[in-house]
């Protein structure tokens, strides 16, 4: 008999070894949950029991997915998606619950049993397509717009099915009085928790919070997720609505982004069960003695919800290549469509055989789902004509706004840093090229005259028309790793020699950074720790210039850059001229010059007073600079110095090809 320990161990062991292979291949780790689900599921392996507590665990995943989604929403951002969610969502499900039920009925159903698979088959899947827009970055963008506000009306409509289902086996009265039973009860709940639960959930976490204790702020969390969850399910709403609304009501405090990151773990644990569990609905008999049945309601299934979600997100105004990604991620079937068909089966209104085909097709299209999104936008730059011309008009406004720009810098994001910079940039009388990917915030930066262009900074062309051939700093500025991460690549694939300067939200990124070949990385926190340091010692008393000097060791020791620079700087250097001041030049050693196969020492760069700040070397970073250093082809040296002894050092460096 298998514990409980030994099917924890399994589990653990599955989805450990299933999901490093899926990263290592680049495939979304959602198929792969699934797939561990199927392998050790009861219709496979039988390793792992479809027992109640297991679902009820597993629901739990989708419970802390939609709180931290309904984070991301504030109340007057729902406001602004009305069109969208009251619009387009409720078009989606009524027209795809109505092709259903025609298509089913024709196929000899009756019209109750052919009603309950249109309502469960209408659904889509909030915890695939979610987790996969934030993972994605798409959340914001127009067709994650769309996407978003149809799988919120569709968890709204869950409540009115949960209560139609039972009516249509007539197991309550009459139809209508348990529909409008249902919507009393929704309406209710939803007045009280959104007029009056804003106010209070701000004043309960103040006191929560003025206790300064992590563990109690933990508890809070959990216990305002679940409760809230709870109270949304005795009044016979669903619980992954009710855990919506708790986290758009945080939402609306200061207590946000704490409260979302002491949940992430829940959710991913948690989420990752659910996934699990769904995988072990797929029966490998089933499909094998009903394939070409099973084969037939999937591609049915996808197709029917694909065009109806591309028509009618074209119908409300999105271009052809949004309205197709919109259509690809929501043609799949969803979590609430398997809780929709138990009730179907169990209530008789379909029969077990049509039941079990449908479920089978259900579950392949989960598994469909990730591979469908993973390459939607190559789909859809192979059907619509259109999205190449787009994309080029992209590259174009992109070009246009660095055509004029020369040994200039790239900030890829303008949010608060990106501006910061380029308000440094513009003093410096140095001009810059800014992409970004919030089409409202290039609109009003481009409209007040800065140099920015709607552009997703990862991809090669993009870089390409931002003038990367002719610019002499590429600064990440976006705190998303992964971006951080293909521009490097870029970068080194098409110009080596190209400095990268890159922004580390986290401390664990900057050796990855910094082993991709950035020049140098910036650590959030370090820099945190640098200011407050230096306000302290002032406040404390101690002297100033003394406060500068250790200002200037702490930076000196982490930055390669900067090592040797502030090196007998004084106050009185602000007074030197142009010609005077020390400054950073990178010299690449292109095949021919002197300096390779040289020893730096052997250079004496020091006659001509300059010096060597760092040597970045392709994927290294901080190249030991001693006078034994062997120079190598391709290697990138920063020389410190007056203008004239940086051009004296780049002549010794360059030279002609030694006689050797």
């Amino acid at each position: 008999m298998t514990t409980t320990l030994q099917l924890v161990l399994l589990l653990l062991a599955s989805a450990v070894l299933v999901i490093a292979l899926f990263r290592a291949l680049n495939l979304p780790p959602v198929l792969g949950y699934l797939l561990v689900g199927a392998m050790i599921g009861p219709h496979a392996g039988n390793l792992l029991p479809d027992s109640d507590g297991t679902r009820q665990l597993a629901a739990f995943g989708v419970v802390f997915l939609m709180f931290t989604i309904g984070l991301e929403f504030s109340l007057a951002r729902l406001t602004s998606m009305k069109r969208i969610v009251f619009g387009l969502g409720l078009a989606q499900v009524l027209a795809s619950a109505a092709a259903i039920l025609s298509v089913a009925w024709l196929l000899g159903l009756p019209w109750q049993g052919a009603l309950a698979l249109g309502g469960a088959l209408a659904m889509s899947s909030t915890a695939v397509a979610s987790k996969l827009l934030v993972e994605r970055s798409e959340l914001d963008s127009a067709h994650g717009s769309q996407i978003m506000g149809v799988l919120l009306f569709q968890d709204i409509a869950v409540v009115p099915l949960l209560i139609l289902l039972p009516a249509l086996a007539g197991a309550t009265g009459s139809l209508a009085g348990a529909l409008g039973t249902a919507a009393l009860k929704a309406a209710a709940v939803l007045t009280v928790v959104l007029f009056f639960g804003q106010g209070l959930m701000r004043a309960w976490f103040t006191v929560v919070a003025r206790r300064k204790s992590t563990e109690l702020f933990m508890l809070n969390v959990l216990l305002i997720t679940l409760g809230l969850s709870y109270l949304t399910e005795l009044a016979g709403l669903s619980l992954a609505l009710g855990a919506f609304l708790a986290g758009m009501l945080i939402s609306e405090t200061e207590y946000r982004f704490e409260v979302e990151q002491d949940i992430k773990p829940f959710r991913d644990v948690l989420l990752g069960l659910f996934f699990i569990t769904i995988g072990m609905f797929l029966d490998p008999g089933l499909i094998a003695s009903h394939f070409l049945a099973v084969v037939a309601v999937l591609t049915g299934l996808l197709a029917l919800k694909l065009a109806i979600a591309a028509g009618l997100a074209r119908l409300f105004g999105a271009a052809p290549g949004e309205a197709l990604r919109t259509g690809l991620w929501l043609c799949a079937g969803g979590e609430f469509g398997f809780v929709l068909l138990e009730l179907v089966i169990g209530q008789g209104l379909v029969g077990s055989a049509e039941a079990q085909v449908v479920l089978a097709a259900l579950v392949l299209s989960l598994l469909v789902s990730p591979l469908l999104i993973h390459f939607s936008d190559r789909i859809v730059m192979r059907l619509i004509a259109s999205e190449w011309l787009l994309r080029s008009l992209a590259l174009t406004q992109v070009a246009a706004r660095s055509i004029a720009s020369d040994k200039h810098a790239i900030l890829c994001g303008y949010g608060r840093t990106g501006q910061h910079l380029a308000r440094f940039l513009e003093k410096e009388n140095v001009s810059y090229v800014a992409l970004d990917l919030d089409p409202e915030r290039v609109r009003e930066a481009a409209t007040a005259g800065d140099t920015v262009a709607y552009g997703d900074a990862a991809r090669r062309e993009t870089l390409i028309a931002a003038g990367l051939h002719r610019a002499d700093v590429v600064v990440v500025t976006s705190n998303d790793p992964q971006l951080a991460l293909r521009v490097l690549h870029h970068v080194r694939e098409l110009r080596p020699g190209l400095p990268v300067v890159v922004r580390a939200a986290e401390d664990s990124d900057v050796e990855r950074f910094a082993a991709a070949g950035a020049a140098e990385v910036v650590p959030e926190a370090l820099e945190s720790s640098v200011m407050l340091a230096t306000h302290a010692l002032a406040l404390l008393g101690v002297p100033m210039h003394r406060v500068i000097k250790r200002l200037r060791e702490m930076r000196e020791q982490r930055y390669v850059l900067l090592r040797g620079f502030f090196h007998g700087a004084t106050d009185s250097s602000d007074q030197l001229s142009d010609a005077q001041q020390p400054r950073l030049h990178s010299v690449v050693l292109t095949a021919g010059a002197r300096a390779i196969g040289c020893r730096l020492g052997a250079l004496a760069l020091e006659d001509a007073g300059a010096s060597v700040s760092a040597i970045r070397r392709r994927g290294i970073r901080g190249v030991d600079c001693g006078p034994e250093t062997l120079l190598q082809a391709g290697d990138v040296v920063v020389v410190l110095g007056v203008p004239s002894a940086v051009v004296a050092a780049e002549e010794r460096l360059l030279g002609g090809r030694s006689g050797a």
